[in-house]
This record gives C-alpha cells, structure tokens and sequence, in this order.
C-alpha cells in the first residue's frame, strides 16, 4: 500500500525481523528513556540480531557521541559498535561540509557530538561569535546547556554567517517525562534573529540519506516513537516502518495521524518485531482485526469485540484514517481507546 494513501496498517506473514533486513532504531522513547531501557528491548533486540536483522541505532540528539551511546546501549545488554550508531550531528556536519571550505570555523551551540562530528568532516569548532565562524550549528546540548550559548548564535547570525541545526524536535523524552528539545532551543534563536536553519536531523532527507550511506540498508525498517520525525521520515525515505507507543505518540495521536505520519505497522514496544502483523480487513462498515470490529458513528469511533488491546487500535486506525481521508477526522475516540487501555 502506498505510504501517501494508508487507509491502515499493514499485516505481515512473516516477523518483521525476517521481512527487512536492517532495523533502523530510534533511540529516546523507543530503546530507552532518561537512559534506562525500555521494557522489553534489550531481549527483543538481542533476539532480532540472533534471527539475523541488522541493528541500526538512528537518533536525532547529537548531545553525545556514536562512541558514549554504543558504549550506553553495551552496558544495557545491548552489544553495539560504534559503527552501528548514527546521530544527527553526522548528518548535519556532512550537509556543511558540502558547503564550506575544508578547515572552516563553525561556532557550535551544543554537545561533544557536534564537536566530533564536524571534526569527522574536516570542520573546526569553536565557541564565540567573535572567533569569526562562517557558519552556526545548534544541536541538543542537554538540560544545563547555558542560555548565553543562544546570545552567542544570535550575534553570529546577526552578522550574515549560515546558521544550521541538527534537528527541530521540540521535546525529547526523560526518565521523568517529556523535556524541552532542541526544536524548542532552536525557536529561542529564531524569535531573536527572524532567521532560518538548515535543518538535517529526521524527517528530513540528509538524515536519511547519512543512514543509507552508512548502514548499506537495502530493505530498512524505521523503528520509532514520534510520527512527526521518524514516521514522516520513513515517509520522505519511501521506506516502511513500524510505531511503537512506548515514547512521545499515544493512541490519540494516531488516530489523528495525516497520511505523511501514518506508519506502516503499529506495536506496543518492541516486541512487535519479532512477531507478524495482524491483517486490518473491512467488515461492513467498518474494520476488523483480530477479536475487534470498529465502525464510526455520527461523532465517535465505536469499538466492539475483545482480544489483543493492539489490534483494537489497528482497526480504530484503519476506521479513523478512511474517514480523514473522506474529510471528516473529527471522531471522538476517547471511550474507544479507553477500552483499550490507551
């Protein structure tokens, strides 16, 4: 089914681990949170890689390097070389390095990840508007990263050097709820300069053309948390993926999904990748999936039968995104998911 016109998720016959070859994994919200693992992740992980799937660990927080997260993901139970890792720094110094001279300054408002990444491209760091860099990145320096660093991207900026960010998430998640992004660091800029970046990070084409370039993958799986970064960028990859709602999307959301942010399969964690996919099938006038059928009333989505709460979901889905799809998307789901525990 084409991505631009998913009316619901996909089924699959075989476990996604055995139907795509590389498994392009999300980090926050999906392996861990404020650094712990995630229910369920380092067996389901463990178990994908011994069935053969490529791991890939794609991430948009160039706070740290390949090497902290590969050496992170170890000591979780999680064997990773830091080859196996790919932040959105790399992406972001690869798209400058494309359009700056060898050896150029670039003023860095973030983490150590930016800081090597440039360095990886032949670029030099450095940490004032006044050591005349010709260009700015920003990138996530976490929660004690100084409010002076915006000042100083500000006057930089200000004085007609390209600015550059690795990602506009604005919330990332922690292990004591969701936190303000670079997304929302980035808007502190903007509003003081009314300028611009160049953004690299997921969903946007560098980031998933740093993943190919690096990975090999030939037939990937996008694995993540957030529609509006990894689903819409498996999107804009023309490549499948798969939701799971351990981070930032809950139930609601999708349902609202507009077609760029509606992934091809939807899981509860990451088990869903060792396991087949459930086939969502019309069922008079609604849909079916598993021991569930939904239908849309005048203005709710209605829910009825028992079973897997996850196949519930699927066929709210496939109801919620044909009515999107015809034009009327305003359908109180609330009494439906609560059903489900959603």
């Amino acid at each position: 089914m084409s991505q631009a016109f998913r009316t619901r998720p996909d089924g699959s016959g075989q476990a996604l681990s055995e139907a795509y070859d590389t498994a392009l994994l999300d980090l926050d919200g999906v392996v861990y949170a404020g650094g712990n693992a995630i229910a369920y992740a380092v067996e389901s992980l463990g178990t994908a890689r011994a069935g053969g799937m490529r791991l890939a660990y794609v991430t948009n927080n160039a706070l740290r390097t390949p090497d902290s997260v590969a050496e992170h993901l170890t000591a979780l139970g999680i064997p990773t070389e830091v080859g196996e890792v790919i932040t959105s720094a790399q992406a972001v110094a690869r798209l400058m390095s494309e359009q700056l001279p060898g050896g150029a300054r670039v003023l860095v408002i973030g983490g150590e990840g930016l800081r090597v990444a440039l360095r990886e491209r032949g670029l030099e760091p450095v940490e004032s508007a006044d050591d005349d860099p010709v260009a700015v990145v920003q990138g996530y320096g976490g929660p004690d990263l100084p409010w002076g660093r915006f000042a100083e991207a500000a006057y930089a900026i200000a004085r007609g050097v390209p600015w550059f960010a690795s990602n506009t998430d604005l919330t990332i998640p922690s292990a004591r709820g969701i936190a303000p992004g670079n997304g929302a660091a980035v808007q502190v800029v903007r509003i003081a300069t009314g300028a611009e970046p160049q953004v690299a990070g997921k969903p946007l084409p560098p980031m998933h053309r740093e993943t190919i370039l690096r990975t090999g993958a030939e037939r990937p799986l996008v694995v993540g948390d957030r529609l509006d970064t990894d689903i819409e960028g498996a999107f804009n990859g023309e490549v499948d993926s798969l939701l799971v709602l351990t981070g930032v999307t809950d139930g609601a959301e999708l349902l609202a999904a507009p077609p760029r942010h509606r992934p091809t399969y939807v899981d509860a964690d990451l088990r869903g990748l060792l396991t087949g996919q459930p086939e969502v099938v019309a069922a008079g006038a609604g849909f079916r999936c598993g021991g569930w059928t939904a239908t849309a009333g005048d203005d709710r989505l209605e829910l009825d039968g028992e079973g897997e709460p996850m196949d519930g979901l699927r066929a709210l889905c496939a109801v919620a995104w044909t009515a999107a799809g015809a034009g009327s998307c305003a359908l109180d789901a609330g009494k439906a998911l609560a059903r489900l525990g959603l």
